[in-house]
């Protein structure tokens, strides 16, 4: 076989991937880099990715195990493997699926962060505080937009970011987001959050880039460059980038005394759902303007909800402590 095959044959099963299934950049590269581990795992044995059997792949999935790799991590590698062989298999480049008979690591059902309705109340209210920067200045009217676009919306950091301009100029009340292999879904906005997106659309010219007109000639002036996204930015994409939100929703928890490792753009989208919950939104509801293609990924907030339930009834029922006699 020659050298270079396998690498051959993984880009690929990563185009098959983007053409026909829409998958987004971050979800390519995690398919990339969970055949690259298994590569190198393999290498060791002397062995390429097309050549591998069931008991390399469970030998692998030993390896992460001792590792200390948790097991949902794992199962998404696991994942990853399988269909690439099924990608193999199909193409004529194997006979069989060699994880086809690989059981998946046992996972629990791990609860996700979230913030209590106050906690996300100091966070809005540092933000509109404008969170160190000059009062109305632009910077501090683009992270309110930001927090309150996300609590108020429940959106993906690569939905948010990836907003365009014209989502937030047909009408405020609503917004067209593009999910998850190109879906397009409606999200409605709070009255806060579009009070706040308008006040950052007054100022967001300001994250423009700029060319000058005439680079050697006096009076040069600075042109502000179009941009189709509605948080533009300096960076490669053109927009603001998913590092630099989660960056500052560090620097606000500080601001509002919240623990920063609490803080997090999936967190504001966990708290968002499970406070519609609580509030009394159906499943059915939330599934559509989380954006899951599968109820059963939005029923973990029913879980988030039990447990709360059963705090409450641990701390609060009269009988709790025990039955006095």
């Amino acid at each position: 076989m020659a050298a270079g095959a396998g690498d051959l044959r993984v880009e690929a099963f990563l185009e098959m991937l983007a053409a026909e299934r829409g998958a987004a950049l971050n979800t390519l590269e995690a398919y990339r880099r969970d055949l690259e581990a298994f590569a190198g795992f393999l290498a060791g044995r002397g062995k390429a990715p097309e050549r591998a059997g069931s008991d390399d792949i469970r030998a692998f999935l030993g390896r992460l195990a001792q590792a200390g790799m948790a097991p949902r991590t794992a199962a998404r590698r696991l994942s990853a493997l399988r269909q690439f062989y099924r990608f193999l298999l199909s193409e004529g480049l194997r006979a069989e699926d060699p994880s086809a008979g690989v059981d998946s690591p046992r996972l629990g059902r791990p609860l996700p962060k979230i913030l209590t309705e106050a906690e996300v109340g100091d966070l809005l209210a540092a933000a509109h505080r404008s969170a160190g920067f000059a009062p109305g200045g632009p910077d501090a009217l683009r992270l309110a937009a930001l927090v309150e676009l996300l609590y108020a919306s429940g959106l993906r950091i690569s939905e948010l970011v990836g907003l365009r301009l014209a989502a937030a100029q047909r009408d405020q009340r609503l917004l067209i987001v593009q999910g998850k292999g190109g879906k397009e879904r409606m999200v409605p906005l709070s009255a806060a959050a579009r009070q706040s997106l308008s006040a950052y659309l007054g100022v967001r010219d300001r994250f423009l880039q700029t060319r000058g007109k005439d680079r050697g000639g006096k009076g040069s002036k600075a042109v502000k460059l179009p941009s189709p996204w509605l948080f533009p930015s300096r960076s490669a994409g053109g927009h603001i980038t998913r590092h630099r939100v989660a960056q500052l929703l560090k620097d606000l928890a500080r601001e509002a005394d919240i623990d920063p490792a609490k803080v997090s753009p999936h967190v504001l989208r966990h708290a968002f759902a499970s406070h519609l919950l609580d509030h009394g939104a159906d499943l059915r509801s939330l599934q559509k303007m989380l954006g899951h293609a599968d109820i059963s990924t939005t029923q973990i907030y029913t879980h988030v909800l039990s447990e709360r339930l059963k705090s409450l009834v641990q701390e609060s029922h009269p009988l709790a402590g025990g039955r006095k006699t």
